[in-house]
């Protein structure tokens, strides 16, 4: 066999590095702790099929020279807590290039970006300063924008150069570069990935638009062809990316939430290493056969407020099959303009039933976004574990809550065809 890239090839073939991280994702995956069912260890077998999917794809879509959106994460290939209203996108960039985005808003209740420093590891996020909505940005008439990322050329340091600044502070030199209306930010030091989340609220009626980026020194020349030395560091990037994806998520919940009392919520705080504009209320449940958990949220006027129930696993439950998740325009709102949900097993004959599909354990998480104030205490959830009976008597307004077996179906089913439009675009 030829030896590839400095000797660094593997012996017994180029994809070895890549086979042996499956091998150790998958025993950490059969030997995690909080897997106490055959049903619990499926599901991480399927979300170690989806990662392996997902990042085959990121390591062939890689380039420096020649960025792109993917997907980062999606209903099949699940990681991190992936919010059930939202399509993430992300690219691959470095600081001292330029980049433009361009793009059409689609009618989406958000659309967010955020420059990353630094890869995902097992013992720390990414910070999230550098995180924006589009009301940090132009978006003409007919929903077109530019954007452009590069060098913080300012001396400021505050990694964003503002909107619809130019000249020194945009990062834009050479052929190419965006005309004098643009939006210009920062990359900052460290700079390594670009995120663009959409966020819906109405499945039924609003739908996403469209994004692009290019890399100003290379747009309009090819990248080089593939060499045996760069599929070789293709395969070994793909097993360190898998490694750090099965670690990181094993161990962000332990960072974030199972510290927490169990079956209660933190009060409104901004997200661990997302979004400036938003705030988050998070737990872990624990219902044993028989109890319910009733949430009582107040109904917020902050554009998305969006819940959902995860696994341990740290990733959605299904979503598009089961009413796993409820955002605000989802949800019955009591006439007392409070939200109150269900979490059970049991149906519960109620419209904001949100289902743990069998799970005794897994993870609570409130959302809100495009926000322009602080969400305080008085606007995040309040919980009561109860017996399955007595859900009735803590819903105030239970009559008005029920819904029978055919209109639960019918609930369903507009979850399956609304999402199904959604990923069509």
């Amino acid at each position: 066999m030829a030896v590839t890239d400095g000797g660094a090839r593997a012996d017994g073939g180029v994809t070895k590095p890549f086979t042996d991280a499956i091998a150790e994702a998958e025993a950490l995956v059969a030997s995690a702790e909080f897997a106490e069912t055959d049903a619990d260890r499926a599901e991480g077998l399927d979300y170690l099929a989806g990662g392996i999917s997902s990042i085959l794809h990121l390591a062939g879509t890689y380039s420096k020279t020649h960025p792109t959106f993917v997907t980062s994460t999606g209903p099949y290939s699940k990681m991190g807590l992936d919010n059930p209203d939202t399509i993430y996108y992300h690219a691959n960039v470095v600081p001292d290039a330029t980049y433009v985005v361009r793009g059409v808003r689609g009618s989406t209740t958000d659309l967010s970006f955020q420059v990353l420093r630094g890869d995902y590891t097992p013992t720390d996020v990414p910070g999230g300063d550098d995180a924006f909505d589009d009301r940090r940005i132009t978006v003409a008439a007919d929903g077109s924008f530019e954007i452009t990322f590069g060098p913080d050329q300012t001396g400021a340091g505050s990694g964003v150069s503002g909107p619809n600044q130019t000249g020194a502070g945009s990062g834009v030199s050479g052929p190419n570069q965006p005309g004098a209306g643009s939006d210009c930010f920062a990359l900052g030091e460290g700079a390594s990935m670009l995120a663009v989340r959409e966020v819906y609220s109405d499945w039924d009626t609003e739908r996403r638009g469209s994004v692009t980026i290019e890399r100003v020194d290379s747009v309009g020349t090819a990248p080089p062809e593939p060499t045996e030395a760069n599929l070789a560091r293709r395969y070994r990037i793909a097993a360190s990316m898998l490694k750090t994806r099965v670690n990181t998520w094993f161990n962000f919940p332990k960072w974030f939430y199972l510290d927490e009392p169990v079956n209660t919520f933190t009060a409104p705080r901004t997200t661990p290493g997302g979004l400036s504009t938003q705030y988050s209320s998070v737990g872990h449940f624990d219902l044993p056969a028989g109890k319910s958990m009733v949430v009582t949220v107040p109904c917020s006027n902050a554009p998305y407020q969006g819940f959902q129930l995860g696994s341990l696993w740290y990733i959605s439950l299904d979503y598009v099959n089961h009413q796993t998740s409820l955002n605000s325009a989802q949800a019955q709102t009591d006439p007392d303009g409070m939200i109150r949900m269900v979490i059970s097993a049991n149906d519960p004959g109620v419209a904001n039933w949100v289902e743990t599909t069998g799970r005794r354990r897994g993870i609570l998480q409130f959302r809100w976004q495009r926000v322009d104030d602080p969400i305080g205490p008085e606007s995040g959830p309040t919980c009561v574990v109860v017996d399955d009976a007595d859900v009735p008597a803590h819903l105030p307004f239970f009559d008005d809550n029920r819904i029978d077996a055919a209109g639960w179906s019918a609930r369903i089913a507009a979850r399956q065809r609304a999402f199904a439009n959604r990923m069509l675009g």
